[in-house]
Order: structure tokens, then C-alpha cells, then sequence
């Protein structure tokens, strides 16, 4: 087999930051085969789950382009001398690592968090693996070139890549290639001289609907057996032969802004992700039918320390917007200085400090290996990543316990303030001591969109496993914590000398 590389990103001329315009343009001219409520569409910035969302993440792009935004979102492309985003910076040192945290909140602070699969967050992979090139040369020396390539190609032209790297959940007490059918995993089923062929499902495609690549691999261990699924891959969403089946859309025709601020903006949407004989060409390709690797490039590369350490700027953001609307909330009701009030909040606090502090440990405790690439430490990372699924949703019950019946005690619609006799009522019954009821009742609805509805409680859900689960995140903190310095000071103890009395 003859491995071909991409051609190198010349540095004749940088290509201008992406506007959200052009991403809009560009969306709409990469027809793509998305699924949903039984319509099969090809432009999602004209359908009504889709079109808001689409045009948050053109904010996004606007936000990276902005002149006043030059430094914090973009570093100059060493290859091009032209700006790019941040997210594809390699850090060395502690402050470049400082500096691509505050890129990462520069985006997240536009979505409060609740966007997970923003360009950042797969960008960051991607530059740990760029940083790690002799990784993937241990498949062929092609491989490490192909990685690096298409790196530079998504850095300098400022794409949005997101991933399915996990497999469909049809049996999983079998491995993939004794499924009741070989092809239902991502995996190679054909080899040629242009490239290989991909047939099969992978899950979770969270923004898929709006990327330009999808990365398809698989975190999971492999066994022996498994190896035509043992591969890492990036493919257009626009294929030919790539079906995305989205779950059900949250933002729904006709659904009123003022009623569900957030589900009408942030829905990111998860897709499935259906391969239909996929032809994808050597330079696409990364890892090829090597389950070590394809299970190892995740540890032995910075990509998921990257990526994660984005996902952990992104939740502290999140958990500094819950900690703001549940003090609003409190405000609102004249129960602020209540000391009972304060140890919840006291406790919320608490964990959104952890959060946020562990996030600036990721930086100062930061190691740098022999080759001077830096790290994000991995202790600090993981043991914030090990407890998200059991810390967040107490946080969400502890403001589900502040606001008590609040939530669910309000107007139906926005539009009952449109009618005279309703809105008397509205006006007299739903005002507060710090805000009249219009304000009050649109504050609520805030609290509610990010909680209770089918949009808050799918980000419950998501925040319990972004990660991966619980035992995997766990496995990933015994492995990075130091337990040779602790077993040192047992082995201490044990050899103090006995008393003299």
C-alpha cells in the first residue's frame, strides 16, 4: 500500500479570518444530508431547527474577526504570517496556555457555556496531535505527515471540525467485529489505490449539522479482531454517502424567543452519524487498522488535555452563568441576605471556585516535555473531570431548591402580557420587590430554559458524560496522580525510628 500525503500549506498568502457571512455562505453551499422529523434537508441555515443555532455559531466567527478581538482569539499562522484562531496554537510555554484559556472564554462567554462543540474544542485536538507527529509516524512515516497537513490546511483556513469517536450502542458485550453485522461500527471495509472506504455508524456528532469536517476514530478500547475499526479519519460533511440523523430538534417552528431565550439560540443539536461506503483519501487518513494507536492517541499526545482543557474554560464559564442567575433569582425574591440562602449559594459557589481554579491549575503546575511542548497538568484536568458528573447536577437541585415553585408557576406564554385582562392580573400578582413582573417573568424563563426544559435537562445529561463516563474519566485520574510521592511518605512513616522513653 502506497500512503500519498497531502500537499503542504504554502505561505504565499494567508487566507482573511472567517466571518460569520462567509460561514453562512459556506454552509449553505456544502450540501450535506441531515435528517430530522422525517425531512431529509441539505441547507441548515434554512430550517427551523437549525437557522438560529447556525447563525449563533456565525456570531462565533464574527466575534475571532473582530479587530478588538485580534489578540485574544488568534495567534500568526507560522506557516502563512496571518492570523488564526488561537485553538490550533501548539503551547510551550505557561502563557501560551493562559492565552488560549482566554480565548476559549471569549467564545464560551457568548454561548454562557452552553455550547460544547464550538471550532475550538476539536481544534484543540487536532493541535495535539499536530505536536505529536512521530506518534502517528509509528503506522508509516506517511501517516505523520498527513496529520501535520491537515492540520495546517483547518488552522490556515479556519474550519470547523467536530468528531464521532464513540460507537453505537447495539451490543455492547460484544466486540466490533463480532457484532450480529461487521459493517454496523465505522470501520474499513475496502482498501484502494486513492484511499480507503468506510462503512457504518458512529456516535456522538454534537454541531456536526454546522462543521466542515467530521473526525471519525474511536475512544473505546479495540481487541484483537477489531482492527478495520481502528482507524482515524477526517472526512467533508458534504460526502458523498454521509448521513446525519439528528435527535430531535429543541427549537421548534413558531417557538417564541422571549419564552425559551436559550433553547432558540444554543442548540448545538448530536447527531448520529451514518457512513455509507465513504470514500476517504490517503491524505485523510491518520491512523489505519492499528488499534494501539488508535486507542493511545488520545494519552500519548496533548490532544485530549487540548481539547478538554477548552472543555473545562467552557464549563467554568457555564457554572458562572448559573451561579449569576440563581443570585438574580434570589434578589428578585427579597431572599438574598437569608443566611440559608447564603450556605446554598456559599456551597455554589464553592464547586464553580473548584471549577475555575483547578481550570488556572491546568496552567501554573503545567509540565513541558523534552521536546518543549507543554502540557496542561493532567491531575488538575482529570479530578475536575472525574466529579463534573456527580457535582453538576447537585448544583442544578440546589438552585431547583432556591427557587422552589417559581419556575413552574408562570404565565403560559410571553403573549399573556399582549392581552389586557390577563396582563392586569400578570402585572399585579407576578411583580417582585426588585423587578416588575415583565422583568421578573422573563428572568424566570431564563432559569427555567437553562433547567427545565427539554433543552436544560439534555445539558444535564451532556455535562454527565462529556467526558466519557464516569469510570473511564476515573481510571484517566489514577493514572495521572502521583501516588509513588504518597506511597513515599507511608514507606516514611513505617521507618521512623522507635521512641526512646
Amino acid at each position: 500500500m502506497n500512503v500519498t500525503v497531502s500537499p503542504k500549506v504554502e505561505a504565499s498568502g494567508a487566507t482573511p479570518l472567517r466571518t460569520g457571512e462567509s460561514f453562512l455562505a459556506d454552509l449553505r453551499a456544502t450540501k450535506r444530508t441531515v435528517f430530522v422529523d422525517g425531512e431529509r434537508i441539505s441547507d441548515p441555515t434554512n430550517h427551523p431547527a437549525f437557522r438560529n443555532s447556525a447563525r449563533t455559531f456565525a456570531r462565533l466567527f464574527d466575534y475571532a474577526a473582530a479587530p478588538e478581538n485580534r489578540e485574544r482569539m488568534t495567534y500568526t499562522s507560522p506557516d502563512t504570517g496571518g492570523p488564526v484562531w488561537r485553538c490550533f496554537q501548539i503551547p510551550r510555554t505557561h502563557a501560551d496556555l493562559r492565552a488560549k484559556r482566554l480565548a476559549a472564554e471569549g467564545w464560551a462567554e457568548q454561548t454562557f457555556g452552553l455550547m460544547g462543540r464550538t471550532p475550538d474544542h476539536v481544534g484543540n485536538f487536532f493541535a495535539g496531535y499536530a505536536a505529536k507527529p512521530q506518534f502517528f509516524a509509528k503506522g508509516g512515516a506517511g501517516y505523520a505527515d498527513n496529520i501535520v497537513n491537515f492540520y495546517k490546511h483547518i488552522r490556515d483556513t479556519h474550519k470547523y471540525v467536530t468528531y464521532a469517536i464513540v460507537p453505537p450502542q447495539i451490543d455492547r458485550s460484544k466486540p466490533a467485529h463480532l457484532q450480529s453485522d461487521p459493517t454496523l461500527y465505522a470501520g474499513v471495509i475496502k482498501e484502494t489505490d486513492s484511499g480507503i472506504v468506510v462503512h457504518g455508524g458512529q456516535q456522538l456528532a454534537t454541531g456536526a449539522v454546522f462543521a466542515d469536517y467530521v473526525q471519525i476514530s474511536c475512544i473505546h478500547p479495540l481487541r484483537p479482531g477489531d482492527e478495520n475499526y481502528a482507524i482515524n479519519v477526517a472526512i467533508p460533511l458534504d460526502a458523498p454517502g454521509v448521513k446525519l440523523y439528528s435527535r430531535r430538534a429543541f427549537a421548534r417552528d413558531g417557538m417564541i424567543a422571549e419564552d425559551y431565550p436559550l433553547t432558540t439560540r444554543f442548540d448545538e443539536t448530536d447527531c448520529f452519524v451514518v457512513l455509507d461506503n465513504v470514500h476517504v483519501p490517503w491524505e485523510r487518513v491518520f491512523i489505519y487498522r492499528n488499534t494501539e494507536l488508535c486507542f493511545q492517541q488520545w494519552w500519548q499526545t496533548p490532544s485530549h488535555s487540548y481539547g478538554n482543557h477548552q472543555a473545562q474554560s467552557r464549563y467554568a464559564t457555564k457554572l458562572r452563568f448559573l451561579l449569576g442567575l440563581a443570585k438574580r433569582m434570589n434578589e428578585a425574591t427579597g431572599n438574598d441576605a437569608a443566611p440559608p440562602v447564603q450556605v446554598q449559594m456559599g456551597e455554589l459557589a464553592a464547586y464553580a471556585s473548584i471549577v475555575e481554579n483547578m481550570l488556572h491549575s491546568h496552567e501554573t503546575v503545567a509540565p513541558i516535555d523534552e521536546e518543549g511542548i507543554l502540557w496542561p497538568s493532567k491531575t488538575a484536568l482529570y479530578a475536575v473531570m472525574a466529579l463534573q458528573g456527580q457535582i453538576n447536577p447537585h448544583m442544578i437541585d440546589i438552585v431547583r431548591e432556591l427557587t422552589g415553585a417559581a419556575m413552574i408557576t408562570l404565565p403560559s406564554s410571553s403573549k399573556d402580557f399582549d392581552n389586557p385582562e390577563s396582563a392586569k392580573d400578570i402585572e399585579r400578582y407576578f411583580v417582585s420587590g426588585q423587578m416588575g413582573a415583565r422583568d421578573r417573568v422573563r428572568l424566570m424563563r431564563l432559569a427555567w430554559d437553562f433547567i427545565g426544559t427539554e433543552f436544560g435537562n439534555r445539558h444535564q445529561q451532556y455535562e454527565k458524560f462529556y467526558g466519557g463516563a464516569s469510570y473511564l474519566v476515573k481510571t484517566n485520574m489514577y493514572r495521572s496522580y502521583d501516588f509513588k510521592r504518597a506511597g513515599g511518605l507511608v514507606d516514611a512513616a513505617l521507618a521512623l525510628d522507635p521512641l526512646v522513653s
